[in-house]
């Protein structure tokens, strides 16, 4: 869009401020309030390059001076004119807008960046991927002690759910001015939409969205994530992306179809003049199926993840593929031959929308480019096969620290901060004592 442009959508609308945000490690927005006529002067904002090594919970890792300049110099980060919205939750008129580094410059340790990177090696073979993603979460009751257990809200009946409610359009109209909002927010926003169902868990929603641009996707999928909390919040509930917020209900995934399309045709080169998956698809599924256990670690990126990855729960345990087949962590939708895609299953909602696009990218450009052919189709139950993917956070990381082919096409940089805050992350995680080990163990051992 050119400043003229930009310039006149903000006196339309008479913005009065502008929300630089910047997506960070854990896919929270960072960054800066700043009135209009700065924003215009700068043309963005500057900021510390070290809250990209920052911890979920505020810490930073032991290396932190192995991985930042000991300067912690400032990044002069530009707006993407493409990615501005309006706020439609507050009162007086503001916009909020994407900043990152130029593509061609990118930083590598910024998750946009990442994204940008493993999308310029696609471009480069003349091939634009196209992903639809699927989020789910879960409305809860407003907890503010993180010692007491979860609960489903309270509905328009004035009672909580207590049984499975799998596709219930009547579940979900128990939340319909929550949703109400949520739908006038994102018209607002423009983002795509395509359905809203409600989930296998009590109080556990799904929104889909219309398959596109990859960038532009997981932009949309990181504003959506802000919009949910907000419009949640307004009905005095929580929304929450977590992995497996409650002990009894399944896990929330970001289930990710994805295709690959000619730049020049246009047609998906996953088919082959038959109609059939041809022989490139099958090495991207291969080359999914092959890293998929190393890039768990993004995947599924917090000590929580992996508590979704539970047998006869909607989850994978390991990397089988299969037309039209749940229980696998790759799955063949059935479809018209212009729409053959594969959905990958193993991504949780509490993931980083760029770096789980740019991984699931990475691992099917492997795929294609070592020509590995997938293992057959599974025709039952992957939950009858035993587990193939990492049980925790640190084994997931051990896994990834020993991939370099993923080094290579993520950055080694990005890979060894990221694998510095995560196992901060673990490390403290792992000291709290839980209350199952006092339970069972206080006075039994």
């Amino acid at each position: 869009m050119a400043m003229e442009s930009i310039e006149k959508w903000f006196r339309e609308r008479g913005i009065t401020e502008v929300e630089c945000l910047v997506p960070d490690i854990t896919g929270n927005a960072r960054g800066k309030i700043i009135p209009p006529g700065r924003f215009f002067r700068e043309e963005g904002m500057r900021l510390p390059e070290s809250i990209f090594v920052q911890t979920v919970n505020g810490d930073w890792p032991d290396e932190f001076y192995k991985i930042i300049d000991p300067r912690e110099y400032d990044m002069v980060l530009k707006p993407d004119y493409q990615s501005i919205r309006v706020v439609p939750w507050v009162k007086d008129p503001t916009a909020q807008v994407i900043c990152g580094l130029d593509e061609l410059h990118p930083d590598p340790l910024l998750p946009r960046s990442i994204l940008q990177r493993v999308l310029r090696l696609y471009k480069n073979k003349g091939w634009c991927p196209v992903i639809a993603p699927e989020v789910e979460f879960y409305l809860v009751q407003r907890n503010t002690d993180p010692d007491t257990p979860l609960r489903p809200p309270v509905g328009r009946s004035g009672r909580s759910e207590t049984a499975r409610q799998s596709y219930s359009i009547d579940a979900v109209n128990e939340f319909d001015p929550l949703f109400e909002d949520m739908y006038d927010f994102c018209d607002s926003m423009e983002l795509d939409l395509d359905t809203l169902i409600h989930e296998s868990g009590a109080a556990q929603m799904e929104v889909n969205f219309i398959h596109g641009d990859a960038l532009d996707l997981a932009d949309q999928v990181f504003f959506y994530k802000r919009t949910m909390r907000e419009a949640a919040l307004r009905h005095d509930v929580y929304a929450t992306f977590m992995a497996k917020p409650m002990e009894a209900e399944p896990g929330s995934s970001m289930h990710i179809h994805q295709s690959l399309l000619d730049q020049e045709t246009g047609t998906n080169i996953f088919v082959g003049k038959d109609g059939k998956p041809n022989k490139l698809f099958l090495s991207y599924i291969a080359g999914i199926q092959k890293y998929a256990p190393a890039a768990s670690a993004l995947f599924a990126p917090n000590v929580n993840s992996y508590r979704r990855f539970a047998r006869d729960h909607s989850a994978p345990i390991n990397v089988h593929w299969g037309f039209d087949n749940r229980t696998c962590g790759l799955r063949v939708p059935i479809d018209k031959s212009e729409n053959t895609r594969l959905e990958n299953r193993f991504a949780g909602a509490d993931a980083n929308p760029y770096l789980v696009f740019a991984v699931s990218l990475a691992c099917g450009y492997l795929g294609i480019m070592e020509g590995l052919t997938p293992s057959d189709p599974l025709t039952t139950s992957a939950y009858d096969s035993p587990f193939a993917l990492p049980r925790s956070l640190s084994q997931a990381l051990d896994m990834l620290d020993q991939s370099d082919p993923i080094k290579d096409i993520l950055g080694e940089r990005f890979i060894s901060a990221y694998g510095s805050i995560k196992r901060k992350e673990y490390e403290t995680f792992f000291k709290v004592i839980s209350s199952w080990e006092r339970e069972f163990l206080l006075l039994n051992v």
